[in-house]
């Protein structure tokens, strides 16, 4: 099968960042899909596995963490799909990924794609969906229910452009987003924001709103840069989530005297770890799936670029490098083989 992949761990601008290779076609082991992508997305994780280091692969690797494909064959222990099904996921970081013809995937983080979308439409969503379902339901706890502030800093990012319109629609929750450019407000205000904020001043334009604290933080980018500003404005016995990893430590001692509960988000650990419950990520896949044949949930598609090739993969590995992006960056595979 064709696949675009990585031996050497290159800047994006190298000519040879990434390689057109040949690999084997997999064989699925017994709860596995193999799919043929229609489309993928390029997100943040891309870049840090490729980012530049001092290691060579023996064989061509395959990055790529989200996709929209049809099944072609199943495992023998398979029983939720069949051939012929067209569906999406995220994949596991432990395994090959998405930037190729074929793609094996355990069937248990994966749900029918949405009817109403086309493949690229499609392609934007599973993973910011995984990250953003299990940090507002899983870690922060939040309900149908659940009243107050939540603030998402990063709102215009895939992340924060799914976290928007779940909190919205499925909490009770006043909606508060982060973004600094009159492009990003209004995207964040489109996908359901309640309020937008800037992140360069979020303690004074959270307070000239009347909000002097919040009940629950989603941070998608740049923890410490806004540590002490969470620290300050989140309520006793609050809860911060964040999914952006620092290479400064953060003070939890600023946490302690308001009893603030304080996670992570990693979508991978399921997969990653084989834990018991992987299946949930197949059920709340199914349910955004759901969601958007519905139309309470919207593609958070920003760009495409029309094939995948060694070249257009370092484009839009650049792209998101740049941290300008707004929704998701999308490669149409329709005639990639």
């Amino acid at each position: 099968m064709k696949a675009i992949a990585l031996t050497h761990y290159l800047p994006s601008d190298h000519p040879h960042c990434f390689i057109e290779a040949s690999l084997p076609t997999p064989t699925p082991g017994p709860r596995d899909l193999l799919v043929k992508i229609g489309a993928t997305s390029i997100n943040p994780v891309d870049t840090k596995v490729r980012a530049p280091k001092d290691k060579v692969e023996a064989s061509p690797r395959v990055l790529g963490w989200d996709a929209v494909g049809n099944v072609v064959a199943v495992g023998s222990e398979v029983t939720l799909f069949k051939a012929g099904d067209r569906v999406w996921y995220a994949g596991d970081i432990s395994r090959p990924g998405s930037n190729s013809e074929l793609q094996l995937v355990d069937e248990r983080i994966v749900a029918l794609a949405p009817a109403s979308l086309s493949d690229v439409e499609a392609a934007a969503l599973p993973l910011t969906a995984i990250t953003a379902w299990e940090a507002l339901f899983d870690r922060i706890g939040l309900q149908r229910d659940s009243k107050g502030h939540l603030l998402i800093i990063g709102g215009a990012g895939g992340v924060g452009s799914i976290a928007i319109q779940l909190a919205r629609q499925l909490t009770g929750m006043e909606v508060i987003a982060t973004a600094s450019r009159p492009e990003t407000r209004d995207w964040c205000l489109a996908m359901g924001a309640h309020r937008v904020v800037s992140h360069h001043n979020l303690q004074g334009d959270l307070a000239a709103l009347g909000i002097n604290q919040l009940d629950a933080i989603f941070c998608t980018n740049a923890t410490e840069q806004h540590w002490s500003a969470m620290a300050s404005l989140i309520r006793p016995f609050g809860h911060i989530c964040t999914i952006a990893e620092s290479n400064e430590p953060w003070d939890l001692g600023l946490l302690k005297a308001k009893s603030v509960t304080f996670s992570q988000e990693f979508m991978f650990t399921r997969s990653l770890f084989q834990t018991p419950d992987m299946i949930e990520q197949h059920r709340l896949l199914s349910e955004v799936s759901q969601l958007v044949d519905l139309g309470t949930v919207r593609t958070t598609l920003g760009q495409t670029l029309t094939a995948l090739t060694p070249a257009t993969l370092a484009q839009a590995h650049a792209e998101v490098e740049a941290g300008r992006m707004i929704g998701k960056l999308v490669i149409d595979m329709a005639e990639f083989a």
